[in-house]
């Protein structure tokens, strides 16, 4: 089965919901975006947002996490009901991306993910290219993050990588 008939244009899947702690967001900006707003909950207070805040990539790097944990379900879902799964690839990339709200400590991100549209590529082997928009709505309804992302599945009858 494919992602589009699954999944028809302008469905709004929900991934799953992640809720931010302060201890979460300075462990991965220590790690991945030391900035003084992301690691120093008082020198936070100096910076435009006002508060500690999680990275961007912080959030971004959940959205992935809530799409992994949803396509897993969905793919055993779909094995125990005797439906064939679609043959998901990796990711050519992302465009668009946009913070366009903090994300403080104590919120809660729901992602979601819409497809908007699929089509057939040939290149050295002939495969499908899904396209989204991508998202996180806090818990006061407001989007945080929203991001065009594109994922190959390959046709039922390739067994070959693109």
């Amino acid at each position: 089965m494919r992602m589009l008939d699954l999944y028809p244009a302008g469905t709004r899947l929900e991934l799953g919901s992640v809720t931010f702690t302060a201890e979460d967001i300075i462990r991965f900006a220590e790690q991945f975006d030391p900035q003084p707003f992301h690691i120093d909950a008082e020198a936070a207070k100096d910076y435009v947002f006002g508060a500690l805040c999680a990275s961007g990539w912080h959030t971004c790097a959940n959205w992935m996490k809530s799409f992994i944990g949803f396509i897993g379900r969905e793919m055993a879902r779909l094995k125990s009901e005797g439906i064939a799964p679609p043959k998901l690839g990796p990711s050519p990339g992302f465009s668009e991306l946009q913070w366009l709200k903090p994300v403080y400590a104590g919120d809660t991100i729901t992602f979601f993910m819409t497809p908007i549209d699929s089509r057939s590529v040939q290149g050295r082997n002939r495969y499908i290219l899904n396209s989204a928009v991508s998202e996180g709505i806090n818990q006061h309804g407001e989007p945080v993050l929203r991001f065009k992302s594109n994922l190959i599945e390959f046709f039922p009858d390739e067994e070959t990588a693109v």
